[in-house]
């Protein structure tokens, strides 16, 4: 004769094993999938980061834009990128901020204004220009270096707009991350763009609101 405590586990072991025959049970992965496809899963949210330039003139609109739409260059074979990093040994700082890019990437007008000056960024490096877009509004010249011009002097350009294509600087500075070189210049002395550019991390739309949307 089998012990009651047995025999009742030997029982609830055969409910078990009736219930598993009656219903069965779906492999697991599709059985997850039909669980999120009827409930609600709140997905992880996503984030970017957005390039936000200052409202000088207080209109709410930004004056200044970053020109490559990437962050400023970190330390590498070079050197820092940013403004006020030593140069030569010591012997001067950096003027500017060296924004990353991709060679052959579009470059935007980091303000709004009237082109003043196409140069060489070196003494007959004819493939390294810069130009320079001076907005007497606002009281601030931008300078953009390494880049092959697409624009005229004396051509007036709107802030964002196109204003050259970024050029390859690893004949010069073998090694080097690719950047364009920005110097922001107010009453003749050099500001720290960065104190004008500034970035802020940003929740992207849900799927579901962007479907909705469409």
């Amino acid at each position: 004769m089998i012990p009651a405590a047995i025999a009742a586990t030997v029982l609830l072991s055969g409910a078990a094993a009736a219930t598993v025959q009656t219903h069965g049970f779906k492999p697991l992965r599709k059985a997850l999938a039909a669980v999120t496809a009827s409930q609600d899963v709140e997905a992880e949210p996503r984030y970017a980061i957005r390039w936000v330039g200052a409202d000088l003139d207080g209109d709410g609109a930004a004056d200044v834009a970053n020109p490559t739409g990437q962050a400023p260059r970190e330390h590498d074979v070079f050197g820092d990128g940013a403004y006020g990093a030593s140069r030569d040994g010591g012997s001067r700082d950096h003027e500017g901020v060296d924004y990353l890019g991709r060679a052959g990437q579009a470059v935007k007008a980091p303000v709004s204004g009237y082109v003043t000056k196409i140069g060489y960024a070196y003494p007959g490096a004819q493939d390294l220009q810069f130009v320079e877009i001076t907005n007497p509004a606002i009281g601030y010249a931008a300078r953009v270096f390494y880049i092959e011009p697409g624009v005229e002097l004396g051509q007036a350009v709107r802030i964002g707009q196109k204003v050259g294509v970024l050029k390859s600087l690893q004949k010069r500075y073998p090694g080097i991350s690719d950047h364009v070189h920005l110097e922001m210049i107010k009453s003749g002395d050099r500001v720290d763009a960065t104190r004008l550019i500034t970035a802020r991390r940003v929740r992207l739309p849900d799927e579901a609101v962007l479907a909705s949307a469409e």
